[in-house]
Formats: C-alpha cells, structure tokens, sequence
C-alpha cells in the first residue's frame, strides 16, 4: 500500500487546455520535491499452520530408537542383578532352616513370646538368632485331671505353644 502512495504522490503536469477568456502563463518550474519517505517495516512472518507444527516438533526431545530402548533396560536389570547379589554376599552366615521343639515363654499379660523361642532354638544349633517359622500348641495338665470322679477346674490346665521350624542366621 505504501507503493502505492509513492506513485499516487508523483504526478507529471499534464498540458490543458486554455480557458474562454483565462490568459495561459507560462509553466513554472515544479516545487522540489521532499526527500522520498523511508520503506516501511516489513511485515512479521506470518507463516502459517505448517509451519508452527514443524516447529513444535523441533522443540520435542529426541526420542530413542528401539535399540536404544532394549539397551537401556539391559543394562538397568544387571544393575539391578548386580546390587542384589552384592547383598547376599554381604550376609555373614547364610540363613538356615532348623527344626525343633522349644517353648514359647509366657508373657505377663499378654501372648507367649516366640521370638524368644526361636532365638534359644537357633542358639541351640549354633546360630545367634532366629525368627519363627512354625509354631505348635499343646495343652499340659496337671495329674489332679487324671484322678477318677473328681471334677475339672479352671486351673488344672494350661496351652503352651512351642516353635517348631526356625530360620536362623
């Protein structure tokens, strides 16, 4: 649009023709004209749809190939295979299965304490502590119960429980 204000701004005298009783003068000389205007700013790109997809899918980080991918996730599981073995090599004695029979102590209040259990059926195979596998109960009464005629008290008997199988370390 600014073009075509340039040239609407340049205009030639043209020649006219003398009017009815108009005495023609002599043709002066065109006034200087100003400097030309300056060019105007170009325009912003403006391009369009295509354009900005492609570069939206610039700015996306670069994605691995399947190779890549597979390599990525083989070395993540030897690492992950390596730290699980380096933990089992740092068990000083491997855990054991023991089998036995040794008591639950009672508690004040509460139940019987087969921690404590497997840890002296553990002690007693060598190892320095255990942890409960198995457990058995069993009622123990006293020898008043097997007396003919005589009746059962509340107090005649008793459950104890008893640690049977113990991983130990």
């Amino acid at each position: 649009m600014s073009i075509w204000l340039m040239t609407a701004g340049t205009v030639w005298p043209q020649a006219t023709a003398p009017a009815l009783g108009v005495r023609e003068e002599a043709p002066q000389a065109a006034p200087p004209q100003a400097a030309p205007a300056p060019p105007a700013p170009a325009r912003e790109e403006n391009p369009g749809l295509i354009s900005e997809i492609g570069k939206l899918f610039d700015k996306l980080p670069s994605l691995k190939s399947p190779q890549e991918t597979i390599e990525d996730l083989n070395t993540r599981a030897k690492d992950a295979a390596q730290g699980a073995s380096d933990s089992l090599s740092r068990l000083a004695k491997p855990a054991s299965m023991v089998s036995g029979r040794v008591i639950c102590p009672a508690s004040a209040n509460g139940p019987p304490d087969c921690k404590l259990g497997a840890d002296k059926l553990c002690q007693s195979k060598g190892y320095q502590e255990g942890k409960s596998l198995n457990t058995d109960s069993a009622e123990t009464c006293s020898a008043r119960v097997l007396i003919p005629g005589r009746a059962r008290k509340p107090g005649d008997c008793r459950t104890d429980n008893y640690v049977t199988n113990a991983l130990c370390q």
